[in-house]
């Protein structure tokens, strides 16, 4: 019988605006190895039953998985209200730093975000390397809607977040990001399909739309997510795995 695979948890922090983001790094056995980060949306945070199940489920597949808390969320330092979405762009960019210096990565990264954060991560591929594979779940592909908001609970956007929409800044996804994956649930009660569809137009080859049947925002169904999961790490895995460290 085969031995269980073991792998490694680290904790990571580092200061971002004066602010704590703390993170986990799951390490596969072997490496260095390319690393995917995934990034949380609103409400969120990085010990999300998806998160942790993607730290176990990608080092399988020979990639480590860093997954953390924007500020204003889960153990990161900071207030939500303050949270926008030129602070999340922050905050990923000073982990894809922090990590690019760590001896058992090997400098290559995806990025896997779920509702806002995979229009965060959309940025961030935009702004870095258009070559940086991204997969999107349930992403939107516009923020408009969020100037209606009230900022009325904690799974609400921020305020400053819906101040920095109604003044127009960063409403809209990016255009020409390449070695997209668009996961979208065609139940999404939250992000409506047709957003998902917009983000797969507005991206570049190599790119691919999966819509997965009846499945809701939070892919709440353990088939939804595990084919989620799978979609993911098979793309990310040929993307990263594939290409020169």
């Amino acid at each position: 019988m085969a031995e269980p695979m073991v792998l490694t948890i680290e904790r990571f922090s580092m200061t971002v605006g004066g602010a704590a983001v703390v993170g986990v790094l799951h390490l596969p056995p072997s490496g260095p190895a390319p690393c995917v980060v995934a990034c949380h949306g609103l409400g969120a945070c990085k010990d999300s039953d998806k998160y942790v199940l993607l730290g176990s489920a990608f080092p399988e597949a020979g990639l480590a998985l860093a997954r953390f808390d924007f500020r204003g969320s889960g153990e990161s330092e900071g207030l939500y209200r303050d949270a926008t979405i030129t602070s999340r762009i922050a905050d990923l960019e000073a982990v894809l730093d922090h990590l690019s210096a760590h001896p058992s990565l090997d400098g290559r990264f995806g990025l896997l975000g779920s509702s806002l954060g995979g229009f965060v991560a959309l940025w961030v591929a935009a702004r870095r390397r258009a070559t940086m594979p991204v997969v999107t779940w349930n992403a939107p592909a516009g923020l408009g809607a969020l100037a209606a908001s009230r900022c009325t609970d904690v799974t609400s956007p921020g305020a400053a977040l819906v101040a920095d929409v109604r003044a127009g800044r960063y409403v809209e996804a990016p255009a020409g990001v390449s070695h997209v994956l668009v996961v979208q649930g065609e139940a999404d009660e939250v992000v409506a399909t047709d957003h998902g569809r917009k983000l797969f137009e507005r991206a570049r080859e190599p790119r691919a739309l999966c819509v997965l049947p009846e499945a809701d925002h939070r892919l709440s169904d353990p088939l939804h997510r595990f084919e989620a999961v799978e979609r993911s790490r098979d793309w990310l895995t040929r993307h990263l795995l594939s290409e020169p460290a």
